[in-house]
């Protein structure tokens, strides 16, 4: 078995995490760094599969709960796991930021703007902060407990 995600060291390394990862990636997820609007990698990209933090590889979206909302960053209607909320009231806004529970990665937001059938939640979400496991891979990833969330 594959073991989960890019890092399996402690956080705290950041000579190890800034070899892991990318300048990007290290921005978003370590100096909640936001990427641009419609730059991402997975903003239009529909595969069956689970998005887990790039950092620590810790589950944290469904693909099923993934949807278009337009806005350039990858959008879901629901975490898989609970996440950590934050309120930041930088770049003179009112938001509720987004962090992984496990590696307290920087993910993005939450807003009350969503699809209202399916709770009206909307978390933007950036594509540096994620690496997708397709479904095919959950199990060798060592995700299978997730493929549940893809039965018919």
């Amino acid at each position: 078995m594959m073991q989960r995600g890019i890092l399996t060291m402690d956080k705290r390394d950041d000579d190890e995490l800034r070899r892991r990862l990318t300048p990007e990636q290290y921005a978003v997820t370590q100096e909640a760094a936001t990427e641009r609007p419609f730059s991402g990698q997975y903003d239009d990209f529909f595969h069956d599969g689970i998005y887990v933090d790039v950092v620590s590889g810790e589950p944290l979206f469904s693909s099923r709960d993934k949807y278009d909302a337009g806005c350039g960053w990858p959008s879901f209607t629901r975490p898989i796991k609970q996440l950590k909320e934050h309120r930041d009231q930088s770049h003179g806004m009112e938001r509720t930021e987004v962090r992984s529970k496990d590696a307290d990665s920087h993910l993005g937001h939450v807003f009350t703007d969503g699809p209202a059938a399916e709770g009206g939640l909307r978390y933007c979400i950036n594509s540096a902060a994620l690496r997708f496991v397709p479904v095919a891979d959950l199990d060798k990833e060592g995700y299978g407990e997730y493929r549940t969330l893809f039965a018919e």
